[in-house]
């Protein structure tokens, strides 16, 4: 009895145990082959970057990722490496933006790294075929379905050129409080702009109570610190729950537009809302049917 009890507690082959910890070690070592051939491929001059005499690597070296996404050097030169580390899903999205990653390599990134990325450009299930067409009937009105954080998760032609070309930004960057502060389209476009920076700020505030420490709304504040306008507005730690209803804008395509904003709340315990601006006067009721008409592709006279 005693040699059959050895025999089993006897340890396994190595062979026959789950291995884990090797699928880990391959997506690391597959996810710095990745972050290696992105930079690689990127040229300095793409990045405002002089490319200069001594340069070896073919494009991009590891310092100026680093730097280009606000990453620690010693950190991004571990994930090259492919050192066994916890990596945020604030870093992935600070270098998938750095490495100018399209969207199905944005996806491709986070998916090697083992993480969910938070942005709404990565899922955007909610936004049902029955809202797309309730923003398609709308037309020549300009709008939009937004989050309490102010993403942009769907949005009609006419509000699509309402402050600039949004098809143009990024789909992770479609953001308003981000391009109100960091976009020049849409700072011009904005005829009281310090006003609404402002508001907004407080509304942001208000909203973030309810998602302290959530990944995406942190990835958002990351960003926004880049804006002196947000540090300053930030620091006033204003709440701010409703909003001005008359809006302003200088459009770039038509001219000054005079709109009424209203918010068709979704699921108000999660702050979707459908975003809308209607004319207040004949003269801009007929630069949103020119506004239309530019973004359906036909000539504007």
């Amino acid at each position: 009895m005693t040699t059959t009890a050895q025999q089993t507690s006897r340890p396994q082959p190595e062979t026959s145990r789950p291995q884990p910890a090797r699928g880990a070690e391959i997506r690391r070592h597959e996810l710095a082959a990745f972050l290696r051939s992105r930079r690689e491929r990127i040229k300095p001059e793409q990045v405002g970057l002089p490319r200069g005499a001594r340069r070896r690597t073919p494009g991009l070296r590891r310092e100026e990722v680093a730097q280009l996404s606000a990453v620690g050097v010693t950190w991004y030169t571990w994930l090259e490496q492919a050192r066994d580390i916890q990596v945020s899903v604030q870093v992935l999205d600070a270098l998938a933006r750095g490495l100018r990653l399209d969207a199905g390599e944005r996806a491709h990134l986070f998916q090697l790294a083992g993480s969910t990325d938070p942005t709404p450009a990565a899922n955007c299930s909610s936004i049902t075929p029955a809202l797309r067409e309730m923003l398609t009937r709308l037309e020549p009105i300009p709008a939009c379905i937004q989050n309490s954080r102010y993403d942009i998760l769907a949005y009609n032609r006419t509000y699509g050129r309402l402050l600039g070309d949004l098809d143009a930004v990024p789909a992770e960057d479609r953001n308003c409080i981000l391009l109100v502060h960091t976009n020049k389209e849409w700072q011009a476009a904005v005829v009281h702009l310090e006003e609404t920076q402002r508001l907004m700020a407080a509304r942001l505030r208000a909203s973030l109570a309810g998602h302290l420490g959530e990944p995406a709304w942190k990835m958002l504040l990351k960003r926004l610190e880049e804006s002196p306008a947000f540090r300053e507005n930030w620091r006033r730690y204003e709440v701010v729950t409703t909003r001005s209803r008359t809006k302003e804008f200088l459009n770039p395509y038509v001219g000054l537009l005079t709109l009424e904003h209203t918010d068709l709340w979704l699921a108000p315990e999660a702050g979707a809302r459908m975003v809308t601006y209607t004319p207040t006067n004949p003269e801009t009721r007929q630069r949103l049917e020119r506004l239309y008409e530019l973004a359906c592709g036909t000539p504007v006279g």
